[in-house]
């Protein structure tokens, strides 16, 4: 499938991602996968992720990202 090119670029949504308030208050956010593809490709995104020292899963084309360092407690 192709995508229309984003008028943003890559840094740019980027920046906007990681400026939203929950970001800002350590809480999780959600994109789908296509679209962090699309607008800024998943190698910069897991840069960003890292540089950050955030974590991130992925789960049926979601991608959940903890805005925080605290450990992940999965529930079984």
């Amino acid at each position: 499938m192709r995508y229309p090119i984003s008028p943003l670029s890559p840094e740019v949504w980027l920046n906007d991602l990681f400026a939203s308030k929950a970001v800002q208050k350590g809480g999780v956010i959600r994109r789908k996968a296509r679209d962090i593809e699309r607008f800024a490709g998943m190698d910069l995104f897991m840069l960003e992720i890292r540089r950050r020292g955030y974590q991130v899963a992925e789960n049926s084309g979601q991608i959940i990202i903890f805005c925080n360092r605290a450990p992940i407690r999965w529930l079984r």
